[in-house]
């Protein structure tokens, strides 16, 4: 069903200091559980009263659609995108939304819209990034959260620098190379339990989300960091309905979410049924969470009784029905010495374009940035999609074949040569070696126009140890930002798997991003050689994850304005799903929706290449035979997969209209995700 509403800033800055000032919570620092309490209260009265102004507000900003009266997201009214609906794989008619000044897409209404509530009141794009992150581990669980991990980059539109940010969990210090492998590496040389190991607490990294963007925050935040948890706190106090992806994942993780006391209290009935579509479940644990952030700053996540439950779940050793769970070796040091880090972006050209990208220890901008320069050899124009409509249109045989060709060869040499660089440096110690246009043109040299080439050899870079990791991330959620003054956030966010590792504490669940690490450190052709991605202490494991930014190339090689910003979910197929959204945009003119709506496709280092069936413009009817795409890629030697896609693309494009600069976005219609800001119809 095609989503028309509009909606509207619910928050008014004026009534919530009001409030708080009266609840005795207007300063930061401590407060106790008294003035937690007081805080919860204030907030959600707070936000009782802007909402009576809801109607008169609605024209100013916050708005998406082009008819009707103004609706307000969240609040259950007809034509609310809120509210639930099944999860459909793919819903038809996404348009594409045009604002003046401020955006943001994410992945669920609510959570898109505690983004642009925090724009329309003048914050910046990191303070929505902070609000955008805290109802998401509220609404999708299944997704990302406190307990997980997180990339972004940030361009500032003053100094036009991008900062590249790193929230990657990491391993405890007690970690050996065998942390995965072995319950001990000295008594008992036997797998951690039970399985799958992600339901293990050796599963669990030291959450890193919170502290990256407290450190964002400090560069680039503008509001005051206590009112950026306020829509969080309300709607965990005042509770949301439950979406088709989270009862979805509810239901099918049901064995698993009830070995967890907190677990099965909170996702499931009295009588034992999973909570389904539509219910209203309220967090006061998250609310609770939250509101000690707002008051105490991040490092309260890290320190005191949020990181003493933390480390206390990593370490239990019997699920409820007394079964074995191999506890983590997480402690209170381990939380409290967790750092972010600001990173230098992986960068490089493409055509007329400058692109930046995710550096190590995610392998995700490499691989991006590596495949647009193998597919630069090509005049990619020729290949755009017939038939193109808001759905993006049909592929053609030829585009398709070129991008997943250079996936293969980028692939192939993320496998062999990227980890977390403070443990394992790049092949001559810079992300140049694998990204200088001669060795991408020599890479581009081995496509064949006639052949698949199945399975991609990695380039010779110098003798560096293999680092193959094929671990697929479903709990993963990405969103992108530009604010007022043009600065831009794009962030991808996860708790890897579906529900993290089932283990859940103070209203969030932990993560399972360990597992992203392979759990034999040695090579399985050659045991003498180590495999770079192997478990070390205090080391990220290496992701997949790409939140990528676009600008125009100025005549000397260098950045200029902001053109595009992306980024999905999807584990090792992050990189294709921005790959084919990044080529829709520059090479295909494809707006922001239809590059984001556009049919996924790609291919890991494999001889099997993805078409998403999901997608209307895909016939996977006389198993694919009938579609000219497939079948075009079966007689080049592909074996194609049309299994469906579960992309969450989020793509804001500056453009131009009636001459003047303006923002479009797109988001994806595999997931529940809208676009929202001071939006226009053109």
């Amino acid at each position: 069903m095609t989503k028309k509403i509009q909606a509207r800033a619910w928050w008014v800055l004026s009534p919530l200091a009001l409030a708080l000032t009266v609840a005795g919570c207007g300063g930061g620092g401590g407060g106790g559980q008294n003035n937690d309490a007081a805080l919860i209260a204030a907030i959600v009265a707070a936000n009782a009263a802007n909402e009576a102004a809801a109607a008169a507000e609605a024209a100013k900003g916050c708005l998406i659609g082009d008819s009707g009266s103004p609706v307000v997201v969240g609040s259950g009214n007809p034509g609310d995108p809120a509210a639930p609906e099944p999860a459909s794989g793919y819903v038809l008619g996404h348009k594409l939304v045009y604002a003046k000044n401020y955006m943001v897409v994410a992945n669920h209404p609510l959570a898109t819209r505690a983004g642009c509530d925090v724009l329309k009141a003048g914050g910046s794009a990191v303070d929505a990034a902070v609000a955008v992150q805290a109802v998401l581990g509220l609404v999708e669980p299944q997704s990302s959260g406190l307990g997980g991990g997180a990339f972004m980059l940030h361009y500032d539109a003053k100094t036009k620098k991008v900062q590249a940010y790193d929230g990657r969990e990491m391993a405890p210090a007690a970690a050996t190379e065998n942390y995965l492998r072995y319950i001990d590496d000295v008594s008992d040389k036997t797998t951690p339990k039970p399985s799958p190991l992600r339901a293990s607490g050796r599963s669990i990294g030291t959450p890193g989300a919170v502290r990256m963007l407290d450190i964002a925050y400090k560069d680039h935040g503008k509001l005051p960091w206590k009112d950026l948890f306020s829509y969080g706190i309300t709607l965990a106090s005042d509770g949301f309905s439950i979406g088709g992806r989270m009862a979805a994942a509810i239901s099918t993780s049901e064995a698993n979410l009830k070995r967890d006391a907190e677990a099965a209290a909170y996702f499931f009935n009295a009588d034992g049924t999973p909570k389904a579509l539509g219910t209203k479940l309220k967090n006061p644990a998250y609310a609770q969470t939250l509101t000690t952030l707002a008051t105490q700053g991040a490092n309260a996540f890290y320190t005191g009784p949020i990181a003493q439950a933390i480390v206390d779940k990593i370490a239990v050793t019997a699920a409820v029905d007394g079964s074995a769970i191999t506890p983590g070796k997480t402690t209170m040091a381990d939380m409290a010495n967790y750092v972010a880090k600001r990173r230098d972006p992986v960068c490089g050209t493409y055509r007329d374009y400058y692109v930046c990208s995710m550096s190590p220890p995610s392998s995700g901008g490499i691989a991006v940035v590596q495949a647009l320069g193998i597919l630069e050899t090509f005049n990619m124009g020729l290949y755009k999609p017939t038939a193109i409509d808001i759905e993006g249109g049909k592929p053609r045989v030829m585009g398709v074949h070129l991008v997943s060709e250079a996936e293969r060869l980028a692939y192939a040499d993320r496998d062999k040569y990227v980890a977390d660089t403070d443990f394992i440096p790049l092949p001559g110690g810079s992300p140049d070696t694998m990204l200088n246009k001669p060795y991408l043109q020599q890479r581009a040299s081995l496509i064949s126009l006639s052949k698949s080439m199945g399975t991609a050899t990695a380039g010779d870079l110098g003798s560096v140890p293999l680092g193959i990791d094929k671990t697929e991330e479903h709990g993963t959620t990405h969103f992108t930002v530009v604010d007022k003054q043009g600065n831009v956030v794009t962030m991808t966010t996860t708790v890897e798997s579906t529900l993290g590792s089932f283990h859940m504490t103070q209203g969030f669940m932990l993560n399972n991003q360990l597992t992203d690490f392979s759990a034999d450190p040695n090579d399985t052709k050659d045991p003498s050689i180590k495999v770079a991605n192997r478990v070390a202490p205090g080391k990220r494991p290496r992701s997949t994850m790409a939140p990528t930014l676009v600008f125009k190339k100025n005549g000397d090689g260098s950045m200029g304005e902001f053109v595009m910003g992306t980024g999905s979910p999807g584990g090792g197929t992050i990189i294709q799903y921005v790959v084919k959204t990044v080529v829709g945009a520059l090479d295909w003119g494809l707006d922001a929706q239809q590059a984001t709506s556009l049919v996924d496709f790609g291919a890991t280092n494999s001889p099997s290449t993805n078409v998403g069936g999901e997608h209307p413009a895909i016939d996977t009817s006389n198993s694919g035979n009938n579609d000219p795409l497939i079948a075009g890629l079966r007689a080049l030697g592909h074996t194609v997969s049309f299994g469906p896609q579960s992309s969450g693309i989020s793509t804001i494009i500056r453009t131009t209209v009636g001459g003047k600069p303006v923002l479009t976005g797109g988001a994806d219609p595999r997931r529940e995700g809208i676009v929202l800001g001071d939006t226009f119809t053109p």
